[in-house]
């Protein structure tokens, strides 16, 4: 062969094999999400099925991981708190249960800072699970100790970039302290480029956030992949760019998202490409993990007998008898309105006599325990904060009076607040004077009014408060049992009276 025609030859070769499909990497990674999970137990549903819990949780993740195939398991924050049993041992329990599921990363919610920083900090330490905060630092500025911004992961030759944000509106809704907290949106945007900038192929982003900064995250795709809490709906979108997943709440259902990632090398580069799939795991379909079961039931029993502590003594009677708190003026009803308003600086407080339920005397001289206070408040409403004019609070308080002489379970028991009324005027028209805070209701002024949820959603024809502006979505805020035990122990010694806040004539 001529040196010319070997020439051709391997010019020939080097044009065929340019002209090759460039081989490409692929891989297949699973993304399983949970997020706002306050419940160890699983409930039982209005279908009749039991979904959500640590339990079946944990048995979701436990099968996807069997698969042998690579999985990130993510938690987008909101468990410390609110349930009954955290109000009792601030989350200790939580995470522990948290520790047996064991995400891969876990961020913090606004409900991680419900019990102050000091906790926060001593159940993140007690953590075994990766956390991630990128837009949180301390008093000082620096990350905290235990938190990482990002982090880069190889799977089969391919990189997943991975970065987390905590609940940025956490210093508005909890207790977070001197942590300094930065903008979702920007620190997503930010660590992203340093991920694409270290390699990464493909970015996940886990944060808590509301919705609105959900679609803003979205629409400027600040990562290739959302996963995201707060808002407890079930909630996928994907525009063929950037996709997005909420995993609605309690892990009543849990999303898989399936990303195949195929990474090509072009002119140097590499090219990638990527298709999400996504399953949601109804988890009433799921058989609860053994052990995880085990363990949540032994937690319920440790915890129970907490429930017969004592918080305070009464030096009054207390009255909480169907016929009295849906009547008149009680002393119980004072005490929980008073509590509520203690919690959140409102300038009054309004619940029904109808959420007060144990139907019971308590003598005075005795003990008011945990017990006591769940058995009153059964009901699980959490506090709704609104604000309201002067003249719209007037309408609502009619109707609380609306049907005396008969006992309702709309009556108003209150805080801050004074009426006087003529139950011969007609309906409507009964109230002769209002005060709040001592001083006349002003029809146009804007008061801040706490109450319980079922009537800021308009419950007892309280459509007032239904209509009203609601300072803070209801079910994102405290259980009103836990406000009014942690008010109880702080007083130590029960003194409210039946004091004239509603006089009926």
């Amino acid at each position: 062969m001529t040196r010319r025609t070997a020439a051709i030859l391997i010019a020939v070769l080097a044009a065929a094999i340019l002209a090759l499909p460039a081989r490409a990497q692929t891989v297949q990674v699973t993304f399983i999400l949970v997020n706002d999970i306050y419940l160890m137990d699983e409930q039982k549903m209005a279908d009749g099925k039991a979904r959500g819990g640590f339990a079946r949780l944990a048995a979701v993740v436990k099968a996807e991981r069997a698969k042998g195939g690579h999985v990130i398991f993510a938690h987008a924050g909101d468990t410390l708190s609110p349930s009954l049993l955290s109000g009792i041992d601030r989350g200790e329990h939580i995470v522990a249960l948290t520790n047996m599921v064991a995400p891969d990363i876990f961020v913090p919610g606004n409900h991680e800072f419900d019990f102050g920083k000091e906790i926060f900090l001593k159940r993140m330490g007690e953590a075994k699970f990766p956390r991630y905060a990128a837009n949180l630092r301390g008093s000082d500025g620096h990350p905290l100790a235990g938190f990482k911004d990002r982090a880069l992961l190889t799977f089969d030759g391919v990189r997943i970039g991975v970065t987390g944000t905590a609940a940025d509106d956490s210093p508005v809704k909890s207790n977070p302290g001197d942590l300094k907290f930065a903008s979702t949106l920007g620190a997503v945007k930010a660590q992203t480029a340093a991920l694409r900038q270290e390699g990464a192929d493909f970015v996940v982003a886990v944060v808590h956030a509301d919705r609105r900064t959900d679609r803003a995250l979205f629409a400027e795709h600040a990562a290739d992949l959302i996963l995201t809490g707060d808002d407890h709906d079930l909630f996928v979108n994907y525009n063929g760019r950037t996709a997005i997943v909420e995993s609605s709440a309690d892990a009543h259902y849990v999303t898989a998202v399936d990303v195949t990632i195929a990474v090509t090398m072009r002119d140097g580069r590499r090219d990638v490409t990527w298709r999400p799939q996504f399953r949601v795991i109804d988890t009433a379909d799921v058989e609860p993990d053994a052990g995880v079961a085990a363990a949540v039931a032994e937690f319920e029993r440790q915890l129970s007998k907490e429930f017969d502590v004592a918080l305070a003594t009464t030096e009054v009677e207390l009255d909480s008898r169907v016929a009295t708190v849906r009547a008149r003026e009680a002393a119980i009803g004072n005490l929980f309105a008073d509590a509520i308003r203690a919690s959140t600086g409102a300038d009054a407080a309004v619940t029904n006599g109808g959420g007060i339920r144990a139907n019971r005397i308590y003598a005075p001289g005795s003990a008011i325990t945990r017990r006591d206070i769940l058995a009153e408040l059964s009901f699980g409403n959490r506090i709704a904060v609104i604000e309201i004019t002067g003249g719209a609070l007037r309408g609502a308080l009619e109707n609380g009076l609306s049907r005396l002489p008969l006992p309702a379970g709309r009556f108003p028991q209150v805080s801050g607040i004074r009426i006087e009324a003529d139950l011969k005027r007609p309906v409507g028209r009964r109230i002769l004077s209002i005060k709040v805070a001592g001083h006349p209701l002003a029809p146009r002024r804007i008061y801040k009014i706490v109450t319980n949820d079922f009537l800021a959603r308009g419950g007892d024809d309280y459509t007032a408060f239904r209509d009203a502006k609601h300072t803070a979505r209801d079910f994102d805020a405290p259980l009103m049992a836990n406000e009014v035990m942690s008010y109880v122990r702080k007083l130590g010694i029960v003194r409210v009276h039946v004091e004239g806040r509603v006089i009926l004539k």
